[in-house]
């Protein structure tokens, strides 16, 4: 499996070797000494999957301490645009955000840490979309930023009147109301 850094340095995409023939391919979609290499001790707990339409843009969502996620994502069909921002005050890269086509065809995979808002956009028909949590979700401590925070700056691929909401992903704050994570508690070295 291959590892690649991004901008931000905790986040990282995994892309797995693919073995293909007439008779389709075989790859290994998890290891967990990979994982254990490059994060560090992630213990997955729960693994969510959500089926979207074109233009269908779920995020920017995180989880409140004491319940924060890291989720290591992935579409099993179709593709979509899967961005992380780093929520975390006072870090290098607060604001700063990565985005990564995930697909059916690449295969690959995006590690997205605690103290980093997630979300993503489905570029293709539908997409299929799967991850691994190492936290169960919490509902009570569930919150979110605003897709469009021009301090944020995120570029989705897709004409605003295309994108498609909840109704919850429509009142999210901007990134500066979000006061729950400080560098020093998220840093990857004192999380995994």
């Amino acid at each position: 499996m291959k590892v690649m850094q991004t901008i931000i340095p905790d986040v990282l995409i995994f892309e797995p070797k693919v073995f293909g023939d007439s008779r389709g391919y075989f790859l290994e979609s998890f290891r967990e000494d990979v994982i254990k290499e490059y994060i560090g001790n992630v213990n997955f707990v729960q693994d969510n999957e959500s089926f979207s339409q074109y233009g269908v843009l779920r995020g920017l969502h995180f989880q409140r301490p004491p319940f924060t996620q890291g989720k290591l994502v992935r579409v099993l069909q179709g593709e979509v645009l899967d961005v992380a921002v780093d929520i975390r005050l006072d870090s290098p890269t607060y604001g700063k955000h990565v985005a990564v086509k995930l697909s059916e065809q690449n295969k690959r995979q995006l590690w997205v840490p605690r103290g980093f808002a997630h979300g993503f956009v489905v570029l293709s028909e539908t997409a299929l979309f799967s991850y691994k949590c190492d936290n169960y979700y919490t509902p009570s401590h569930d919150g979110g930023i605003s897709w469009k925070d021009p301090t944020i700056g995120i570029d989705w691929l897709l004409e605003e009147k295309d994108i498609q909401l909840s109704e919850k992903d429509k009142k999210h704050p901007s990134i500066s109301e979000i006061k729950d994570f400080t560098y020093e508690l998220f840093k990857k070295e004192n999380v995994y």
